[in-house]
Formats: C-alpha cells, structure tokens, sequence
C-alpha cells in the first residue's frame, strides 16, 4: 500500500511538471520548485525523465540572468515528439489537419463529403497513411487520431449523427487496428470548446456555440468539459423553440436547428428563390447585394439566435459565448448585433464573441485532446 501510495504521488508530481512546463515554458527547474512547492531534487529527477522520454527541451530559449551562480536552463514542451492527425467529419466537408504535439506546424486539408457508410473508412485510412508517409522523422511518431463528430458521441461511439449515415459504424476500433494509436471520437462543438479555451479564453466559463448545419454548444465550465451523463449535454439545436414547429431528425417538432442552423437558414432561402440548394458562399453574395430573401434569412437568424443565446445566459451563467458560424465569420458585426438585441436584465455580464479561430477551434480542439491523452494530463 505504501508503494502504491508513493507510485501515485510520483505520478500526480509528473503531471504537475510537465503542465506547469506547457502552460509557463520556457522555464527552469528552481522556478517550477517555486511555483509547485516540491524540493529542486524532486524537480530535477522528473525533469530527466521528461528528458529521457523526448517530452521537455532544454536551453531552448535566452535563459534570464541569474543573482549568483550558474544561468538557470529554461525547460520547454517538445512539440516536435510526434505528430498528431485531427479530423472534422462534416456531412458536407471534411477537414483533416496534421500538426505538431501543440496544434502547430499545421497542414489543412479540406475534402467534399461524399462518402458512403461503406467508403468512409477507406478514405479516412488511406487519406491518414498517405499523410503519415510526409511527416518528419519524430520520437514518438503518431500519437494519435481525433475524430470531430457532428452529432451525439458517447465514450468513443457514435449515439446519433442527424444528417449523416455514420451512426452504426465504430471509427475507434477501425482506425486503432489500422494505426496502432488511440482514436478519440467527440463531438465537434465540445472539441472547439477546448479549442476556444486553450487559445484563446484559458479562465473562461465558456459556451462555444457552434452553428453549421445543425447547432450545438461545447461547455468548458469549472475548469472542465462538460458532456452529461449520456454525452447529450451541449444537445443545444434539440431544444424546442417553436412549440409543433418543423420536424427534426431527432423526432422532436420546433427544434432551434430547424430554423437557425445554417442548413435551415440556406434551404428556406433556396426555397424561395426556387433553387435546389444553396451554397455560404451564395448566401453571402445574395445578402451584400440587399437581396430581400437573404436579408429575410438573417433577420430570422438572428432572432431565433437571440433567442437561444437569451436561454444559455439564464439557464448556465457562462461569462462568455463564442459563437462560431459562416454567419460570424463573413459578417463580423454580428456577434454585437445579438448582444444588442438581449434585453433581459441578467444578461449583462455576460460577453458575446465570434470565434477568431473559427473552424481551426475544432480540428485544434482535437489535437489538444489527442496530446492529453498521449501525456496522460
């Protein structure tokens, strides 16, 4: 039992160095000593193991003049001990980013999704080998595989993905066998939480609020993800604003996503105009020229949007919601134009923002949590 007990210590240490040397590197031994409140010796026999591991460089950076004595080593994550491969598996895109073991160093590669059940994973497997035949000579090689989910995901598995036809198939098991790493499957809102959190709003109580072509929210609250007791927590665009309204895949009627997502928005637009489908891009040149159907299509945006941004704000308290969509990035007014339409008395302290990451929050998202989990932090 002691054992175990000075094991589990040892380990809690570890951890506390190397996230001290991610979040405040470059920096040295004697001042993650100060900082943790462990002996420089303790420090010190981590710090080699780090070493040993190729997880921390050394004197990477102009160390600060010491008082006396030798110049302190500064201590830095090594971010080129492997290479990490995240994938946003949209129904109409998908986007596959390798990067560094920070998200840096990034390649984006972008594919229209028109892959069946059956030609999913052959894509994904060959597209991912094809990728790692490029990479960099690294210690660790490929530590492993996000997958972005756009729907509701539960310990690694898909639960229900309304607009594609991926729900029955196991992407971990699959692209583990195929790759010998581990492959973490989230949904996409929760990852460009993380995202949003990590690089841009670290002391944040954050609500991402993703809207594409349905909506949903990622919730970084006290200091953690969020996901409820069945991963249906962030569900947000299932939630029913108009009361026998139009169906959604989710069986319920009046769902929020059935007339503020970007799907929603675009169809309704369409139909008017007599198209088929149309595209962001078309949105975005109907709605610069006045177009009334398009100036239509954002009017009600923006109030079933208010709406719901109103809901989060009474209901969860966040002190801030970053809003990402085509919406906000092609219109960079919009994120005020919500906050001004709030008229709720208890909705003043809470701010209003548009992803400055936008669809890179999900895809980095990924690779921080493939990093933590190969780090075990």
């Amino acid at each position: 039992m002691q054992t175990g007990s000075k094991e589990l210590i040892r380990d809690i240490n570890k951890t506390l160095v190397l996230t001290t040397i991610i979040e405040k590197g470059p920096i040295s031994r004697a001042d993650i000593a100060k900082e943790l409140g462990l002996t420089k010796a303790t420090v010190s026999a981590i710090v080699q193991t780090l070493l040993d591991a190729f997880l921390v460089n050394e004197g990477t950076a102009d160390p600060p003049a010491a008082a006396k004595g030798r110049r302190p080593i500064p201590l830095s994550f090594n971010t080129a001990c492997g290479y990490i491969v995240s994938v946003n598996l949209d129904a109409a895109v998908i986007q596959i980013l390798v990067s560094d073991a920070y998200g840096g160093h990034c390649t984006v590669h972008e594919y229209h999704n028109v892959y069946s059940e059956e030609e999913i994973l052959p894509f994904l497997t060959e597209t991912i080998r094809s990728f790692m035949d490029h990479q960099p000579p690294s210690p660790h090689g490929l530590l492993g595989i996000a997958l972005a989910i756009h729907g509701v995901v539960f310990e690694d598995r898909i639960v229900f993905t309304p607009y594609t036809p991926y729900d029955e198939i196991d992407f971990k098991t699959a692209l583990e066998a195929a790759f010998c790493v581990p492959c973490l499957l989230e949904n996409e809102a929760n990852l460009a939480a993380i995202g949003e959190h990590t690089f841009c709003y670290p002391d944040e109580d954050l609500i991402n609020l993703s809207i594409h072509s349905g909506i949903g929210i990622g919730l970084f609250l006290r200091g953690g993800l969020y996901v409820g007791h069945s991963g249906h927590g962030g569900e947000f665009g299932h939630t029913i604003i108009v009361p026998g309204g139009r169906p959604c895949p989710c069986g319920n009627c009046g769902c929020i996503e059935q007339y503020a997502s970007e799907r929603a928005i675009f169809r309704e637009v369409a139909r008017k105009k007599g198209l088929e489908s149309i595209s962001a891009d078309d949105f975005a040149r109907l709605y610069s020229r006045g177009d009334p159907d398009a100036a239509a299509g954002m009017e009600d945006f923006l109030t079933y949007i208010t709406a719901g941004v109103n809901n989060l704000i009474q209901t969860l308290d966040p002190t801030i919601i970053v809003i990402n969509s085509s919406f906000t990035m092609n219109y960079p007014g919009l994120a005020d134009e919500i906050r001004s339409r709030l008229r709720g008395r208890m909705s003043g302290s809470c701010r209003i923002v548009a992803s400055s990451l936008q669809d890179m929050a999900i895809l980095l998202g990924g690779a921080i949590v493939v990093r933590n989990r190969f780090l075990g932090i």
